[in-house]
């Protein structure tokens, strides 16, 4: 009898064991991020300035001393108006040699046709010789010909005094001054810069390596540095052929597709150059696990909070993320760490905001 309770002692203790190693597996908290899928690539931002399309630099006509300078840097002028003067001593002075040369001209004129008239009507009476006739006409010819001459010198004198004045041919602002007053300019040296506000353009300058790689299907994207809400796209117009030999690097002039209020002239932009690729998503490298010749991650069920493996296709990888191009769906939410310790099926908490 003793017997049978002891047996039955043991029974129920063995009983109890086996209820306690069936225990439901601990929830298990983990760190997941929720798979984002791009379909651009990030070539890089760059710095640049707003820049006119169009700018021409101006010079005098004549050399001589500046002045003055009538307008600044920043000032919008109209076609006509006067950008800076020389002293006109000069050119006034010629002009005046040339008005006292054509008064003399014209007088020696008038005197050679008097002669030349006064000839043909003595050899219409028959009085006169045809040799005086012809030298009073050659001597009129001549006379006719050095008055054209100074007129023309007259002409080019006053041509010459204005050319003294350096005016604006076109509506532009003033963008750089290359001569101050007093200074002695000669024929054709720069001294103002113009620039057309009514046709803007960025101006980056890109390394050699990402230019040679520009082509259309990129997409460029200019911003404001101070409010990154005034943007637009733009399209590549022009890259200069030579890199700067200090920087190596080769300057891009960018066509935008609108000019929004705040893009002046010498606006500072960032433009951000971007490239169509196919649809990838990024995880940190944590979230692998490779183990028996698979690459897998695991994928968490919102619903029931469980975890589960999916295969997964690598296309690259870093030190510290990974490219997948397969395998896993945007919106679904991955285990990041500790993928190493859990169990297809087992319960997990995890942090909603977590990425």
């Amino acid at each position: 009898m003793i017997r049978l309770l002891w047996i039955t002692l043991a029974a129920l203790l063995l009983a109890g064991c086996g209820k306690d190693e069936e225990k439901p597996e601990p929830v298990r908290p983990v760190l997941s991020a929720v798979v984002e899928q791009s379909s651009e690539a990030q070539l890089g931002r760059f710095a640049g300035t707003i820049q006119a399309r169009y700018e021409s630099t101006l010079g005098f006509r004549v050399s001589g001393r500046i002045a003055r300078r009538w307008v600044d840097v920043g000032t919008s002028v109209k076609a006509g108006d006067t950008l800076a003067t020389l002293d006109p001593t000069d050119q006034q002075n010629q002009l005046r040699a040339a008005e006292g040369d054509l008064a003399r001209v014209q007088a020696q004129w008038i005197n050679a046709q008097a002669n030349a008239r006064r000839q043909q009507q003595l050899y219409d009476r028959g009085v006169g010789a045809q040799a005086q006739l012809d030298i009073a006409q050659t001597d009129l010819k001549t006379a006719d010909a050095s008055l054209t001459q100074a007129r023309s010198s007259v002409s080019q004198a006053r041509d010459q005094l204005g050319y003294s004045e350096l005016k604006a041919d076109h509506s532009a602002v003033v963008t750089a001054w290359h001569a101050e007053a007093g200074q002695t300019v000669s024929v054709g040296q720069e001294v103002v810069t113009l620039a057309r506000p009514d046709v803007k353009e960025a101006v980056i300058d890109l390394p050699i390596s990402l230019a040679e790689q520009l082509n259309p299907s990129m997409t460029l994207t200019v911003a404001s540095q101070l409010n990154p809400d005034l943007n637009t796209t733009a399209s590549l117009r022009e890259l200069e052929p030579q890199a700067d030999a200090t920087t190596r690097t080769r300057r891009a002039r960018l066509s935008l597709a609108s000019t929004p209020t705040g893009f002046n002239l010498g606006t500072s932009v960032s433009v951000s150059l971007t490239s169509p690729i196919a649809a990838r998503s990024e995880l940190p490298l944590t979230a692998l696990l490779e183990r028996d010749g698979k690459t897998q991650v695991w994928v968490v069920d919102p619903k029931q909070h469980v975890v589960n493996l999916r295969d997964v296709v690598v296309s690259a990888r870093t030190e510290r993320s990974v490219v997948l191009t397969g395998g896993v769906q945007p919106g679904e939410r991955v285990v990041t760490a500790g993928v190493n310790s859990l169990k297809p099926g087992q319960k997990v908490t995890f942090d909603e905001e977590s990425r």
